[in-house]
């Protein structure tokens, strides 16, 4: 089991930059795939971003293309979100995931654990 703690988020201007970090638990993390996720209010949960258990192959939700990256860190059983030039429109609760695939997916669906998300404010 994986237990994960996120922490970074709070308000930003827009234009600025934010880093999300994700703490896992265990000695099992580069098992994991991992995800980033964020849900607004009134709104479903959206992919954000995914990158694969060994670092390298990542994915993006076309929304945040170009403005955010992910990054891991398995020796610090870590994963990051760099998230610059954001917008207001990226004010949301973000939530990494944990999941058993190999390779990063887009769907909430493959993902076995969750953090408690962090709120992200972007003022305008």
């Amino acid at each position: 089991q994986v237990q994960l703690v996120e922490s970074g988020g709070g308000l930003v201007q827009a234009g600025g930059s934010l880093r999300l970090s994700c703490a896992a638990s265990g000695r099992t993390f580069g098992n994991y795939a991992m995800g980033w996720f964020r849900q607004a209010p009134g709104k479903e949960r959206a992919f954000v971003a995914a990158i694969r258990r060994s670092g390298g192959r990542t994915t993006y939700a076309d929304s945040v293309k170009g403005r955010f990256t992910v990054s891991r860190d398995n020796a610090r059983n870590t994963v990051y979100l760099q998230m610059n030039s954001p917008k207001p429109e990226d004010t949301a609760v973000y939530y990494c995931a944990a999941s058993l695939d190999i390779s990063p997916s887009d769907s909430s669906s493959r993902y076995d654990y969750w953090g408690q998300g962090t709120q992200v404010t972007v003022s305008s």
